[in-house]
This record gives C-alpha cells, structure tokens and sequence, in this order.
C-alpha cells in the first residue's frame, strides 16, 4: 500500500482558558472551553488518526514504523529514528494562558526523557487589546525573578506587547511566553508537552483546584535576556516568505493565487497548514480538497505536488518541514 497526502483527526482539548473561535476553522466542536485543536501529533495518549484515503483509521506512529523514511524522510529518519519530531496546534485564548517556560532539548531529556520545545506562533486573529507575554522587562534575573513571584508581583516585570493578525513569534526553549485574551494562533513545535507554569492569575479549574506552579525548574530553564522586539519580520503581502529557520523546523508562507508546486524532498516530510481559501491538493495519488483550517502531512517519499486555489479569494498557507 502506497503513501500520499495525509489529513487528520484532530484532537480537541478543554483548557481553562478556551474559547470558541475553532469552529471558525472548520473544527466541530460541541464542548465548552476548547483551548487547543491538535492537528499533527505523536504524543503519547494523542497520537494522531488519519482521515482519509486507504490508510483512513489508522494512527500516525502505525505509518511511521511501516513506511519509515519514505514517509519521514532520510536525513529526518537518520536524526530522530522513528520519533515525529513536530507537533501542530491551533490555539484560542478567551482568557489569558499561564506565564510559562519550556525546557531545552538536554533538560528535558535528562528530567524527562522527551524532546524540549522551542515553539513559533502565527497570530491567525488578535483582539484590539490582546496582548501576549515574551521575555522580560530589562536587568530581571533569576533572583530578581523568585523575589518578584514570591511578593505576588510576577506580572511587573514581564515584557506585554500587543500582536496583530500575520504577526509571527519565535520562542525557543527557555523563553517565558503567553497568549492573552482574544488570540488564536497556529502553533507548530517540537514535539513535547512539557510546560513549566510560572503564574496562572489565581485560577481554579472546573473542579475548583489551582492548577500546580513549577517555579524552580522555570527559574533554572528560563532565559532571562531583554528581548526587545521579539516578532519576526517579513512582507505580509508577498506570495512567498521564509518565517523561520531553525535546527527544530522550517516554515514558510505562501499565497496562491492560482496555483502552487511544491517540490519533492526526499530528505524531509512536509506539513501545510491551510490558514485562509479553498483549494485542491493533487499528487501522484489523485485529488482531495483543502480547506481553511486543514493540515495535510506530504510523505517524503511523494513526488511533486500542486496545490490550487479553487476562489477568487487567495489561498494562504504555512509549509513547514524539518
């Protein structure tokens, strides 16, 4: 049996400060507080279901252990074996998420045998008075930090700015960071669910309890360097630019206004996340229809594939790979 373009179940998760904006990307929904919709993932008690085609039931890890590096890629198989290396999310913000940290690929595996997690966001919506948390104000270190939380004023000396729609954020490990009110993001990140709560604004979860605080390891991870504009910049505009480029993921934006081809890479998968459009994705093994919303995992092992606009509007999407 033979790979092509897969689409996924996603996997709704209950976060106390979810919203209800998902359904506008196509998510059904039918519970309250629905904070993160995952889109691609192998973590353990999530891993991903394909939706489509002949391989329609069956679950991402099953793939990855039969078709190895023709679906990974060979320079992604030779660097993680058969461990995924991504996880993709959408996240809305109706309240403001925890201040927390991540820790870093040699933290992680020593505390918890698992990847860290550099992370980006791609703001898909912002309220006028949204605003996000990266970093620190300026001369905050790692006592001035313990002292500030343990006074209960944690929140004077994080760095609040406001983002707009098309904003992107990188957060490598160690950077503190959260989303406040009104936002949704796509998330891409490596793959680890491993957060380190810093401040949660008091609240208690729909069982009346606070949820736990991990101040020492956020001290020990966090990086605690000014960051004075922590977006990245590009041409909102243009049909074609790289966003990031690092050691954990490449992603790019790309809009189409008739029609796209994305080459074929033997060394690396890709992943396109549909963030505005309607459009048809065909490749050796015929047609599916995209929408707005969708994630669609292309084996590396695939040739060419073209991706059309199917309206007047433009398609806009995120190519992400290894």
């Amino acid at each position: 049996m033979s790979l092509y373009p897969l689409l996924f179940q996603p996997s709704y998760h209950y976060r106390i400060w979810g919203g209800n904006k998902l359904t506008a990307f196509g998510k059904k929904i039918t519970e309250e507080n629905i904070g993160e919709s995952w889109e691609i993932s192998t973590v353990p008690g999530f891993v991903s279901k394909i939706a489509n085609g002949a391989h329609k039931g069956r679950n991402l890890n099953d793939l990855i252990t039969e078709y190895k590096e023709k679906l990974l890629g060979t320079e992604v198989y030779k660097k993680f074996g058969l461990d995924f290396p991504l996880l993709i999310k959408f996240l809305d913000a109706d309240a403001p998420l925890s201040v927390q940290v991540h820790p870093d690929d040699v933290y992680a595996k020593k505390y918890h045998n698992s990847f860290g997690k550099t992370e980006m966001w791609y703001v898909l919506e912002s309220d006028p008075e949204s605003e996000i948390i990266v970093g620190f104000e300026p001369d905050v270190n790692k006592e001035i930090f313990l002292q500030k939380e343990k006074e209960g004023e944690i929140e004077s000396v994080l760095r609040k700015i406001h983002p707009q729609k098309g904003d992107v954020v990188y957060i490598p490990a160690g950077r503190v960071h959260a989303l406040g009110k009104g936002i949704m993001v796509a998330e891409i990140q490596q793959t680890s669910d491993i957060t380190y709560r810093i401040y949660d604004y008091n609240r208690v979860d729909k069982d009346g309890k606070k949820r736990e605080l991990h101040l020492q390891q956020a001290a020990d991870v966090s990086d605690f360097s000014y960051i004075k504009d922590p977006f990245i910049h590009y041409n909102k505009t243009s049909d074609n630019e790289l966003l990031v480029q690092s050691p954990y993921f490449t992603t790019s934006k790309k809009i189409i206004h008739e029609l796209l081809k994305i080459e074929k890479s033997t060394n690396t998968f890709k992943i396109i996340i549909i963030l505005e459009g309607k459009g048809v994705l065909e490749s050796e093994s015929g047609q599916i229809e995209i929408n707005k919303g969708q994630t669609v995992l292309l084996p590396a092992s695939l040739d060419e594939v073209t991706i059309k606009s199917l309206i007047s509007q433009p398609l806009t999407l995120l190519e992400v790979h290894i």
